[in-house]
């Protein structure tokens, strides 16, 4: 049966993962997905080939990077090694692992640190007493830490789904799998050929408590000769001292990821006044260049989107960082409605999916180098039929 979005041909998706196993570069298995994708009759209405052509001041259409947002967390719990799995086999080009510190510094994947809302911590009794309030980056937060559990104990809890209300389909996986550990991401990136984008999650407050990201995250890309690789391997952070520290140290691409409000918390930690808002500008992305070689925003930031979240103009982001160099891959591309810009929401139900191809041409028509998605599979499917002139 023919592949749609919303429904993954799993049977051969698992076909796709074993091909894959042959091949290393990561660009060699997105062009191997694609072509069995194709000629398993994939389509929109109509067969479509893969379109070379490029956007103006853009990336070739089958060049744009596909990157798996904590794994296809569209349709698996996020920062599990299944997520990770699925993603690959969707044909994403990399997967994303956030990385925090474990209370012996191991390095593991979950969005934050706090892990009540993605893991089934507050059903062990014999952690009940670790539940604290801290303040992370300025903010106040109450819960459980991975900083206050060894790896061991880490990995006696599950993963559940961070948004159930959006993806209950994801809730039928809770408690089935661990978190992984960084080395576990690299291991399968490794075995199946896609690179790895880690994002190193609260440098300054980790710093803060003895438990530094960057050393332990050097160490694994050296121990596995990626700490010199320019097509295997991304990093960012929301931050920009770790980012040049980073720089000084390994020679892999870094990516400053850029919020739609608010600062890089290790400067308001130390009272210096630059702002995302400042970063986007041409100075800011210029001054980005010197440390970095990308940028990862917000998507309103390359295409605002008004009040009503109707989509205005896009902005000049994209051409000032393709100015200095920069590559850019915007974040966060998801199905259901209620991330997608007004324009291509299907109806008023949140969770339903809308038009997320229509949205990712639209981007891939400013220019935009990759993206984050939940669903690499419609990301993929997208950029295979993408057309820039009928896109525009």
């Amino acid at each position: 049966m023919p592949l749609t979005p919303g429904a993954p041909d799993v049977g051969l998706l698992d076909n796709l993962a074993r091909l894959s196993h042959r091949v290393v570069a990561p660009r060699r298995i997105a062009v191997l997905v694609l072509a069995v994708l194709l000629a398993a009759g994939i389509q929109a209405g109509v067969g479509a080939a893969p379109v070379l052509a490029v956007p103006p001041g853009g990336t070739a259409a089958a060049d744009i990077l596909v990157i798996g947002h904590r794994g296809a967390s569209g349709y698996r719990p996020e920062h599990t090694i299944a997520a990770y799995d699925l993603a690959i086999r969707m044909g994403a080009d990399y997967i994303e692992p956030d990385l925090v510190s474990t209370k012996d510094g191991v390095l593991v994947a979950r969005h934050e640190n706090e892990i009540s809302g993605t893991t089934n911590v507050a059903d062990h009794p014999e952690f009940a007493a670790r539940k604290t309030t801290k303040l992370i980056d300025g903010v106040s937060l109450t819960g459980w830490f991975t900083e206050d559990f060894t790896l061991a104990e880490l990995k006696t809890l599950r993963a559940i789904e961070r948004i159930p209300d959006i993806r209950q389909q994801n809730t039928i996986y809770n408690g089935r799998f661990q978190v992984p550990t960084l080395q576990e991401v690299i291991d399968l990136a490794l075995s199946r050929g896609v690179g790895i984008y880690p994002e190193t999650k609260h440098p300054t407050y980790f710093d803060s408590i003895g438990l530094s990201l960057e050393e332990p995250l050097v160490a694994a890309l050296r121990a596995n000769d990626l700490d010199d690789a320019s097509d295997e391997v991304f990093v960012q952070s929301f931050e920009t001292t770790n980012l040049r520290e980073l720089n000084r140290l390994i020679n892999v691409p870094l990516v400053q990821l850029i919020a739609g409000s608010g600062a890089p918390y290790d400067l308001v930690a130390r009272g210096i006044p630059v702002t995302y808002n400042s970063m986007v500008t041409r100075r800011g992305v210029a001054v980005i260049a010197t440390y970095a070689d990308g940028i990862g925003p917000d998507k309103n930031r390359v295409i605002p989107r008004d009040a009503a979240g109707f989509l205005l103009e896009p902005t000049a982001l994209v051409n000032n960082a393709h100015n200095v160099g920069l590559v850019v891959h915007p974040y966060t591309f998801r199905a259901e409605n209620t991330f997608l810009p007004a324009d291509f929401r299907s109806s008023d139900d949140p969770a339903e999916y809308g038009d997320l191809i229509g949205e990712l041409h639209l981007f891939f028509s400013v220019g935009v180098d990759g993206v984050f998605t939940d669903n690499p599979d419609i990301a993929v499917y997208a950029r295979a039929i993408f057309q820039p002139a009928a896109a525009a």
